[in-house]
């Protein structure tokens, strides 16, 4: 059976993280598609400017307020969407933080912030819209992941573990849910230009804009693939790397890092992950 992929007529794509980056790139490009989009983020005034600026959209943009780390919060969301706009037919879960997490200055705000956004928050977004589209028999989810999630990587022992953690996940309930008739996608950026990756003082590999990345997304969410990756030219070399035996792994990324040398002595220390 082919998998179900949302149309502008089965209801409403929610995006989380839509007040700046892929998810407010996103947001635009479903709606000027025709698509209803249901945004989501902490920043209000954000949301109201997105949802401005796609009025001469075929679609349309519903802004909903709320906090992707309070699971209450996000069970009042899907209700909304639900009982008030449409059925929730596509959820694009893409709210993310990037915090480093050195060895150097281990401390557990990093890791409690970094997965409370990055992992339980999806959680709380995901058991509820879940729960709606089994009740259908059929809906679709997109996980935004990293190519970072694919191996370990300097000061990423909090992001990292986060998006490797939505990776795992991600494979895992494709098996249930396939059968619930839930197409389940995994989307895992390189480098995109974000505020995010605005901060950091290196060249980034293959970095394309956060309107670039929407288009992959976009395309992808039309497709029964499992894995929207982008752009393959850099996050095809991440998969390989983690392919290697353990003792080549650190020896390529040390030689990289090192490279990045100039960066760390003038103050900036260099954030080595792809990021949403």
């Amino acid at each position: 059976m082919r998998p179900f992929i949302a149309r502008p007529e089965h209801g409403v794509i929610w995006i989380t993280g839509a007040s700046s980056g892929i998810g407010r790139a996103l947001a635009l490009k479903l709606a000027g598609e025709g698509y209803k989009v249901a945004v989501t983020a902490r920043s209000h005034d954000k949301l109201l400017e997105l949802q401005a600026e796609a009025s001469e959209q075929p679609g349309s943009i519903i802004v909903l307020d709320g906090d992707v780390t309070n699971a209450e919060d996000m069970e009042h969301t899907v209700a909304a969407i639900e009982y008030q706009h449409g059925p929730l037919a596509l959820a694009v879960l893409n709210a993310g933080i990037y915090l480093p997490a050195r060895g150097e200055d281990l401390n557990h705000d990093v890791f409690d912030r970094s997965f409370a956004v990055n992992l339980h928050g999806v959680v709380n977004c995901l058991v509820p819209a879940v729960r709606h589209m089994r009740a259908r028999g059929h809906g679709q989810v997109a996980i935004v992941s990293s190519a970072a999630g694919y191996g370990g990587l300097p000061a990423g022992a909090a992001y990292g573990a986060t998006k490797a953690a939505l990776i795992n996940m991600a494979e895992s309930l494709n098996f249930e849910l396939e059968r619930m008739g839930i197409h389940i996608q995994l989307v895992t950026p390189g480098f995109v230009d974000t505020p995010l990756t605005g901060k950091n003082k290196f060249p980034m590999p293959g970095s394309v804009s956060a309107e670039d990345a929407a288009k992959s997304i976009a395309a992808g969410l039309k497709s029964p693939g499992f894995e929207i990756t982008f752009p393959k030219s850099f996050t095809y070399k991440a998969k390989f790397l983690k392919l290697l035996p353990y003792s080549l792994y650190f020896r390529i990324i040390r030689r990289i890092i090192d490279g990045r040398r100039p960066s760390q002595a003038s103050g900036h220390h260099p954030n080595p992950h792809p990021a949403e």
